[in-house]
Formats: C-alpha cells, structure tokens, sequence
C-alpha cells in the first residue's frame, strides 16, 4: 500500500478514490453560489507542493464556478472589546501577550493558552475554534485526535504543520468542558488572530468551522452555505470547512471537507 492510499484511507477516503473506475464515485458539490476571489500572488510564491491526482473533481467544481462577484472584506468588532495592542508586535512579544492574556474569564481555568505552531512564513492559515483538552495541557492546537485528521489531510494535500502551514485558533484558551467559544471572548482574541494574519502573510486561509468563520469573516455564517465560496478578508481569500473534530462525530462529511481542501488548494493554485 502506497503511502497516499495509506493517507486517503486514514481520512476516510481511500475507497472513494481508489475505486473510481469499478465504482463510480458522487459527483462533486456545487454551490449555486460559488464565487472564486483571487488574492494577488506575492512574487517568488510556488504552487502547493505535490500532485493531487484525488483534487479532480474539487478542480472541476472550481472551474464550473459561476463569475466571481465582489465580496466585501469583513472584520469581526465589538464596541466593548478590552484595548489589547499588539499591532507592532513581533511574533516572540504577540506570543507572550497570549500566554499571559487575562482579558476575559477563559484565563481563570486554562493550564496553558495555546499561541499557534507551524510555518512562520506559511502559504496556508488553518484557524480553528479553539483549543481542547490536550492542547490546553500541551499549548500545541489540534494535538488530539482532531489533530490527528488534520495532520492527515494536510499530508494528503502535500503540506505539513512547520512546512508551508501554520495552525492557530480564534481564541487561545480553552472554553470550559469544550463548548462553543462565545462571541465576547473571540472579539477579546480578535486582535492576536489579526495579528498573527498581518505577521504570517498568508496567501489563503483555511477556516475550520463556524465560528473560526466568524471570528475571520465577521456576521453569521453557515457551512453548508459557505462551502465551495471564496471570501475576500482583506485581499486575502477564505475558504470554510468542517473542524475536524465535527468529522470524527460525522465521518460521512469526510469527503466534503476533501473536496473543501482540494478546492483550497485550486484557489491558491489561480491566486
């Protein structure tokens, strides 16, 4: 078994592709209202490593979009969000503002606030929710089995954490029992996210759920409606899919946020 089957297999993929000609595979999802913004390509930039023989379909889907229409860049703000200034801080003094942040009551219970790891001068962002138990134990994000998917997904794309990806969170401590961060504590981590974006520079960004979506987009957003759709988040484009752990409780969406990442990976490829 080679090495790529042995990654599809693991994200739950492997007799999707491997099949494909004794058994024909779902034909790729297209939303009706795909828009495909285009960020402008920094020079020297290279493509995403590695042929994705599996990304044919997502390629398609891309192709097939309708005309791109503009969409406006959107900040999440809110009018009582504690005054933390890190807007010329280098990544050493914006990582230590995080582990030492007392802003809001997510403090009180975290063992360790969870900056973010990977690639400082990365082409691909992967923001997330925010960290679990392990990664609140580690102040690593997605260590867990969660991160066990990605870690598998971005191999099956070519790429790895500390190798053209960094992996952050929306907010940098861990809600109690896992919940949903609320919206008061993602506006308190806004400006170490914003920061991280305007340090890293990079030229997509990857939202893992709905509120990694919102933290980076702003307003409500929906999965389902929001699949297969660039946004343009200040010349950057977005691209929002299924968190991985919201995949190990439904492994039938695995091939969704295959197509999601392939779908990624087209828009960087054009960008």
């Amino acid at each position: 078994m080679n090495r790529r089957l042995s990654i599809l297999r693991e994200i739950g993929l492997a007799p999707l592709w491997r099949s494909r000609q004794s058994v024909p595979a779902p034909a790729p999802h297209v939303e009706a209202t795909s828009e495909h913004a285009k960020a402008p390509r920094s020079a020297g930039a290279s493509a995403p490593v590695g042929p994705m023989t599996a990304g044919n379909g997502a390629r398609r889907q891309a192709s097939t979009a309708l005309p791109a229409r503009p969409v406006a860049p959107a900040v999440v703000t809110a009018a009582d969000r504690p005054v933390i200034d890190v807007r010329n801080a280098g990544w050493d003094t914006l990582e230590q503002a995080i582990r030492s942040c007392t802003a809001c009551r997510l403090h009180e219970r975290r063992t360790l606030a969870v900056p973010g790891v990977g690639d400082r001068k990365a082409e691909w962002l992967f923001v997330g929710e925010g960290p679990g138990a392990e990664e609140d134990l580690r102040g690593e994000p997605f260590v867990g089995q969660a991160g066990k998917l990605l870690d598998a997904m971005l191999a099956a794309l070519g790429v790895a954490r500390g190798r053209g990806v960094y992996i952050a969170n929306s907010v940098k401590c861990r809600p109690p029992g896992n919940r949903t961060p609320e919206s008061d504590e993602i506006a308190c981590c806004q400006p170490y996210l914003e920061r991280q974006i305007e340090l890293l520079r990079p030229r997509i960004i990857v939202a893992l759920g709905r509120p990694a979506a919102q933290s980076l987009l702003g307003g409500e957003i929906k999965i389902a409606a929001a699949r297969g759709r660039t946004f343009d988040r200040q010349g950057i484009p977005v691209v929002v899919t299924y968190h991985p752990a919201y995949l190990l409780r439904n492994p039938s969406d695995k091939a969704k946020a295959w197509e999601d990442l392939c779908f990624a990976r087209d828009v960087l490829s054009g960008a």
